[in-house]
């Protein structure tokens, strides 16, 4: 089913701390869940939803407006059609799906419906739904602290689920390439020891630290970089302009250093075509030219930076 024509939503947690959520998510055909230790199964699918309220208030010793609270719940589980989008959340991931309308009882009691094709955790596209990922509307539901809520995101829902964007976030999708692009210009326009510099703010700004002098005494590296986390090191060179004939005397210097683990040959304004220069080289080496840059020095924050220098 086409998650754009859902007419509902609602986030269900599968079990007091989740325990039903492996088994309702990875066991085939996947199920949605519910508890609530309520013996009145012939009478919820007849609708009868006083007997429902009366034992949760007379058995249970619920307030009315707690047993009014989770009669709602239990009716939209054994009412809510399948065209409704289910969504929990597992393993720090959005799942969804949609539930066939049969509800079935088993012997602890609980009730279930199948789903329609399974829970999946990626949009239609393909998409991983990981929580990072998601709008705080959505993630929020998470905190409930029932069983069942309306999802009141349920177009932002479904438009992440479609692979869609807001327009909102288009527009400023769009605003960030027009920065992005315009800063080529800018980059180009750097001497090369103001570019060496704002690639050494780059990769600082990485969690890169600089290990030995810019340049200087060592002709074939300009950043010698390590990670302090992992102690990954990183050869780097840094051209204005550079050919590929260049490119392949560092790739050589490169391969004599074993200490290293990646090369970054960065270049603002490479001459002839540098997709064709890595061709023979392993995933180890890294060609970064001024667009890429751009794009890194608004991901560092550097922006203000290098209009200044440009000023």
């Amino acid at each position: 089913m086409n998650p754009a024509n859902a007419t509902e939503a609602r986030f269900i947690k599968l079990g007091g701390k989740g325990e039903w959520e492996a088994g309702c998510i990875e066991k085939s055909p996947g199920t949605i869940r519910l508890g609530f230790n309520n013996p009145h199964h012939e009478a919820c699918l007849a609708g009868e939803w006083e007997t429902l309220t009366k034992f949760m208030r007379t058995e249970r010793k619920k307030t009315k407006g707690k047993a009014t609270e989770i009669t709602n719940q239990v009716r939209d589980f054994y009412t809510l059609d399948k065209s409704t989008i289910w969504i929990t959340f597992y393993r720090r991931q959005l799942y969804w799906c949609f539930a066939s309308p049969k509800v079935v009882k088993l012997k602890d009691g609980s009730r279930i419906r199948k789903t329609i094709g399974g829970w999946k955790n990626t949009s239609v596209g393909g998409n991983r739904l990981f929580v990072e990922t998601l709008n705080g509307s959505l993630t929020k539901t998470q905190g409930f602290r029932g069983t069942i809520c309306s999802v009141g995101a349920i177009e932002y829902l479904k438009l992440r689920l479609c692979d869609e964007v807001l327009p909102k976030i288009q527009l400023a999708q769009e605003r960030l390439r027009e920065l992005e692009v315009s800063l080529v210009a800018l980059i180009r326009g750097l001497n090369w020891k103001d570019f060496e510099l704002l690639c050494d703010l780059i990769f600082a700004n990485a969690g890169w630290q600089r290990i030995a002098s810019l340049g200087g005494t060592e002709k074939s590296i300009d950043l010698d970089l390590m990670s302090p986390v992992t102690g990954r090191r990183l050869f780097v060179q840094v051209k204005s302009q550079a050919n590929k004939e260049t490119f392949q005397t560092y790739l050589q210097d490169f391969g004599g250093h074993d200490q290293y683990d990646e090369m970054y040959f960065i270049v603002h304004s490479p001459k002839g075509d540098v997709s064709s220069w890595t061709k023979d080289a392993d995933s180890k080496v890294k060609i970064y030219v001024a667009e890429d840059i751009a794009r890194l020095t608004v991901s560092a924050g550097l922006t203000e930076w290098l209009l200044k220098k440009c000023s």
